[in-house]
């Protein structure tokens, strides 16, 4: 949506319109109300407009279009339009969950509609390319067989409409124009602030532009290895360009500069009043957002150079734009002053055109910086807020941190890395790194110091001589396993921006070998079957239990695998069984729902049936192998309902995740019972959850930009748009690693033998220190860099995610857990 503002308003996006882009019912969303060239056009007499395609240029302009024959995409953010009469042919490229579809769609109504005369102007869709990256698949990549088939299939819409264009007479004063909202980087991904993301083409086709071309060589190589081939312009002057073209007004929010290859295809009169014109209505735009600067009486400079502020050197540039236009509006009836005149009217001209590109390129410029209109105070004010949050909590935590020297040091590397980093777009681009660096070294801590006491300080469980050293071996191996696991974490899925279109394990070697997929996917259920069913003292019995768990696990890898049918159907590809099982189960979203209403029911039996029933039991003594931990604890009767709710809570996550993340759990559940094997102190499993937090949102494939938030999962058993709904399934889609190893931690800090309320005082406590400290590096970071070229790519982004992690991963969901542990 506000690529498309852009295009159609020629006005600056704000960062507001990107978060609205995510509420598909918002209608502050809707541009139907705001002045655009498409209403322009549906102003004119006899005014009517045609859309053939994707749906979503439906909800932007509701009631612009005569007739329309929109097809439903919920992955589709795809656009084209054709202007007939003076009209133009606009063509946008971005995502698309099906190949077929919308280009079905076109392909049948665009040859008819060629033939009819009575609109004014028709949109249509062809899509290139799906460069989506949380449906991305490894054959969806730029190197993807798919591409040369799909760019040959728009090859010949375009050959069809412009044939069209030279035979049919009631189109010989049409142009077509092909453009991209968005382009894509090497893994098919857009949003961020790559060069091929943010490099979309443009061109102009006419049998009437012949007169005007210049035979430029085509196909041409890029200019300095980058994405620019002739001329490089802004979105935005797309829309005076076409009101330019039509013969229509400017959008009157329009900040777009008239693109000046295309003045020669008018005379040199018309080229100068089509620049003023765009002139004067840039002159509005800017004069109503600064009040303060006066165009009366501007300074009187050629150059204007030696003017101190912008806004006086916009005056000053206008003053010479009306100066050059007064002089030519004069009369005069002496027949040599016009013979003068005329002799140097061609001079006069090319003077006036500078002037009035010179005055739009400086207010372009200006105004695009000032679009966002923030408050520099509240900024400051925001941020020193922040601050003293963040001392006020250091300051807490600062007695618990020197208790023990060589941990507090640990902590505050951490914290004060992470801080520091944040002022740099690289590390932010690629903050995946940074804490895949941090978990690996921190557990590689937490192994080596486990294997320092077992060897330098004796500890074992086997008495007997024979298995001492079997005893010690076993457990000095076993504190290494969560270090080994991290290294398999950090290549499942390859997030950032400069290795994003490397191999990873989830679209390498996954689509592949989906036989191997599947395996791990059922063991994944047997785990959390096994998790929901060991004994607790629930009275629902033993016997009930199981047969309950069963049956959700059951209900819920059947929707898992009807999803994967419908998302991504090549994961399936030669497991006849499974495809069977999909094409033979209920609707996604009655199956989804039944599914959520089965975890909900279990989880509220549990609760309710042992609400009187307080676990009182001692901790188990520590057993000698993670696997008799993982028996044990789950089977105590102190934590037994808790990993079993546990276990109702990874199917929820399961259910909520892609396939090919599902296998993540199991690991995730091995480093746990390693880790509640150790003797960890409550300070070590609060950085240890801080860390793993962090790194397993990015082992999910989540990143820093826009584009890769996962909405693949968010409509689960929702059949319309649903603001709450749809918000919280995307969170805990796009937050499930994090979520997961909150409770985790959680359960493994009421487990210590001290104080419980201690334990999980000071896991709060550091996490909340942690969280406060990330929350003012990224603020100041924001206001410090508000002028970087990349602040509202990647800074501003960076900033909405810090917000989602301390507002929804911190506020909400790690005190809601705290609190109902506590209850419990």
């Amino acid at each position: 949506m506000p690529r498309i503002k852009a295009i159609t308003t020629g006005s600056t996006p704000s960062f507001l319109d990107v978060i609205l882009n995510f509420a598909e019912g918002d209608k502050s969303s809707s541009l139907e109300n705001q002045d655009t060239w498409l209403g322009q056009l549906k102003a004119m007499r006899d005014g009517r407009l045609m859309l053939y395609g994707d749906d979503t240029w439906l909800k932007l302009f509701p009631s612009t279009f005569a007739h329309a024959d929109g097809t439903s995409s919920f992955f589709v953010s795809v656009s084209g339009h054709m202007i007939k009469q003076r009209s133009v042919v606009t063509q946008t490229e971005s995502r698309d969950q099906d190949f077929t579809e919308v280009d079905f769609n076109v392909t049948r109504n665009v040859p008819a509609a060629l033939d009819r005369h009575d609109w004014t102007g028709m949109r249509t869709n062809q899509v290139v390319y799906r460069p989506a990256r949380p449906f991305a698949r490894p054959e969806m990549t730029v190197g993807s067989p798919h591409m040369i088939p799909k760019q040959a299939e728009m090859d010949t819409i375009v050959k069809m409409i412009y044939q069209g264009l030279e035979s049919e007479s009631h189109l010989q004063s049409t142009i077509l124009v092909l453009c991209g909202d968005h382009g894509m980087n090497d893994a098919g991904n857009h949003g961020g602030s790559a060069e091929g993301e943010t490099s979309p083409a443009l061109v102009f086709i006419s049998p009437k532009l012949r007169s005007i071309s210049q035979g430029r060589e085509c196909p041409t190589t890029a200019l300095n290895d980058g994405h620019e081939f002739y001329t490089k312009i802004h979105q935005s002057d797309i829309a005076p360009t076409l009101a330019g073209l039509l013969g229509i007004p400017i959008p009157r929010n329009s900040l777009g500069v008239f693109i000046p290859d295309l003045l020669r295809f008018w005379p040199h009169e018309d080229r100068v009043r089509l620049l003023e014109q765009n002139a004067k209505q840039v002159h509005d735009v800017f004069q109503q957002t600064f009040s303060t600067v006066s165009f009366q009486d501007g300074t009187q400079s050629e150059t204007c150079a030696d003017v101190s502020t912008d806004g006086a050197q916009l005056a000053c540039l206008w003053y010479n734009v009306k100066k050059i236009s007064d002089l030519q509006g004069q009369q005069h009836d002496d027949q040599i002053q016009q013979a003068a005149l005329r002799a140097v009217r061609a001079v006069v001209l090319i003077k006036r055109s500078a002037d009035s590109l010179q005055f739009l390129t400086e207010a372009q410029m200006l105004m695009s910086n000032t679009a966002s209109n923030y408050s520099i105070e509240k900024l400051y004010a925001g941020t020193a807020i922040a601050a003293l949050v963040a001392l006020w909590n250091f300051c807490r935590s600062f007695p618990l941190l020197m208790r023990k020297p060589t941990f507090g040091a640990w902590f505050l590397l951490v914290t004060i890395m992470y801080g520091v980093s944040m002022f740099a777009s690289s590390f932010v681009e690629e903050e995946h790194q940074y804490w895949y660096m941090i978990a690996s070294s921190w557990l590689g801590w937490l192994g080596m110091k486990q294997w320092v006491q077992t060897f330098a300080i004796g500890v074992m469980t086997v008495n007997e001589h024979s298995g001492r050293d079997r005893s010690r071996g076993w457990s000095a191996a076993a504190a290494m396993i969560p270090f080994l696991i991290m290294r398999i974490l950090r290549c499942w899925n390859q997030t950032g921006q400069k290795h994003a279109s490397q191999p990873d394990i989830a679209r390498g070697i996954f689509p592949a070998h989906n036989y191997m997929l599947w395996s791990l996917v059922l063991a994944s259920y047997l785990v959390v079957l096994v998790k929901m069913s060991l004994p607790t003292r629930s009275r629902m019995g033993r016997s009930v239990s199981l047969v309950a768990a069963f049956g959700l696990s059951a209900m819920a890898l059947a929707f898992k695998i009807s999803f994967t049918m419908a998302d991504s159907p090549e994961l399936l590809r030669g497991i006849g069984i499974l495809r069977a099982l999909a094409s033979s189960g209920m609707g996604l979203v009655i199956h989804a729902r039944t599914v959520f209403l089965g975890m909900f029911t279990y989880a509220v039996g549990i609760i309710v049936s042992n609400r009187k029933k307080r676990l009182n039991s001692e901790v188990e003594k520590k057993v000698t192998t993670p696997i008799a931990v993982w028996l044990k604890n789950d089977g105590s009767e102190q934590h037994g309902r808790a990993e079993t709710l546990r276990g109702v809570l990874t199917l929820f996550l399961m259910t909520q995740s892609r396939v090919t993340n599902i296998p993540l759990f199991v690991l995730f559940e091995i480093q746990m019972q390693v880790l509640a094997s150790t003797d960890l102190s409550a300070r070590e499993i609060s950085l240890t959850s801080i860390i793993l937090q962090y790194s397993s949102f990015f082992a999910f494939g989540g990143s820093n930009a826009i584009s890769s938030v996962d909405l693949s999962n968010a409509y689960n058993g929702v059949s319309s748009y649903n603001v709450a709904a749809v918000g919280i399934l995307a969170f805990c889609s796009n937050w499930a690693g994090p979520i997961w190893w909150l409770t985790a931690t959680l359960l493994l800090a009421g487990r210590q033998q001290q104080d419980r309320c201690e334990c999980l005082g000071q896991l709060q406590l550091l996490s909340t220190s942690f969280v406060a400290n990330a929350n003012m590096s990224v603020m100041l970071a924001c206001t410090s860099l508000r002028t970087h070229l990349f602040v509202w790519t990647v800074f501003s982004p960076k900033y909405l995610f810090t917000m989602a992690w301390s507002l929804g991963q911190h506020l909400c969901i790690s005190v809601a857990a705290f609190k109902l542990y506590m209850w419990s």
